[in-house]
């Protein structure tokens, strides 16, 4: 006769076993990422098997701020693990519904990760700041693309998440957009 498994013991083999691949790729941080999508997609085959669903729920906390709450259950017991994001309502070349609707894939990402013990450190997308980003220089590849993402709406803040940018090169970025 079969052990049945105990609802900790399933959540355990999910986050011991699952392999969320980075199938995403930034073209201007050359770094690949995953989505939330690529989690699910990962997640799926444990579900049946394991007698398991997934949801996600989200909350608008306030004007900018959406919560993501990722749910995994059996039917009678659950956890859950939750995501705290912000809005960019400044973000230039974006339209509302993008805005929110980027706010949102990144809150589910990150409930899902927190849910699945994802550890998104390596990833360049993840929330902290990199301590060997490359110097910007001006006429390089670098130095166009990030005119290019300034013109698209993008900050001189995301910039320097990927980039050493002197106080000239922002100024004369800024002139340029």
């Amino acid at each position: 006769m079969k052990k049945e498994h105990t609802f900790n013991e399933k959540i355990a083999k999910i986050q011991t076993e699952l392999k969320a691949k980075k199938t995403k790729f930034n073209k201007f941080g050359k770094y690949y990422y995953r989505s939330a999508e690529d989690i699910l997609e990962a997640i799926k085959p444990f579900l049946i098997p394991l007698g398991l669903s997934v949801r996600i729920n989200e909350k608008l906390i306030d004007s900018h701020t959406i919560k993501s709450t990722a749910i995994i259950t059996d039917g009678l017991m659950r956890m859950k693990a939750s995501a705290i994001v912000g809005v960019e309502l400044d973000q230039k070349g974006m339209q509302m519904p993008q805005k929110f609707g980027t706010a949102s894939s990144y809150g589910k990402k990150y409930a899902l990760g927190n849910l699945f013990l994802i550890d998104d450190t390596q990833d360049a997308d993840a929330i902290h700041k990199h301590n060997n980003k490359p110097k910007i220089t001006k006429g390089t590849k670098d130095w166009f693309d990030v005119i290019k993402v300034l013109k698209a709406g993008k900050t001189m803040s995301y910039v320097e998440e990927k980039y050493l940018v002197t106080q000239e090169q922002k100024t004369e970025l800024q002139s340029l957009i």
